[in-house]
């Protein structure tokens, strides 16, 4: 029974640490990239501001089945194997200069996917940032989680950002 009480004990005290350290890490976390592209904002912004062509340059969005709201476009699913809660991508807003989308992941928040078209007077270039805003809950393995989001999301976001500057490319 000793050993029981010290196991359960030992537990609480270790959780409570974890959770207490985890208060350390930000539950605010924005990852972002940008690359230079040879061509106008609009071609650009076409490219991005259309879920029908997502797939043409998203990392892993290739096979995803397109979401129709209302006889159009208007994001892709992921995964719906649980059609209570399937993890989408939704358009959100369109601007002159930015596009914004909403991720739905099953066990976070949503997350807010934003790619903004920077252009530079006297360049024929235009500058893409792509950020993506998590706001994570108090929990220790969201928070801890959060430090890999780096690593797991910015290699896709290098990679999209690439496939859309040679997409935009072999347009123009």
């Amino acid at each position: 029974m000793r050993l029981i009480k010290l196991a359960l004990l030992s537990f609480i005290f270790l959780f409570l640490l974890v959770t207490i350290i985890s208060l350390f890490v930000p539950s605010h976390v924005i990852i972002s990239r940008a690359i230079n592209i040879k061509a106008n904002k609009d071609s650009v912004l076409s490219q991005i501001k259309d879920p029908a062509r997502w797939k043409n340059w998203h990392p892993g969005l290739d096979t995803a089945q397109q979401l129709m709201v209302e006889g159009k476009v208007n994001g892709v699913v992921l995964d719906a194997t649980d059609i209570t809660k399937p993890i989408i991508i939704i358009l959100d807003k369109v601007s002159e200069e930015e596009v914004t989308a909403m991720f739905f992941p099953r066990k976070m928040k949503p997350v807010k996917n934003t790619w903004r078209a920077i252009t530079h007077p006297g360049s024929d270039s235009t500058t893409v940032q792509w950020s993506m805003d998590f706001h994570l809950r108090w929990y220790p393995w969201e928070k801890f989680g959060s430090l890999m989001l780096e690593r797991s999301h910015g290699t896709k976001m290098e990679q999209g950002l690439t496939n859309l500057k040679k997409l935009v490319h072999r347009i123009n």
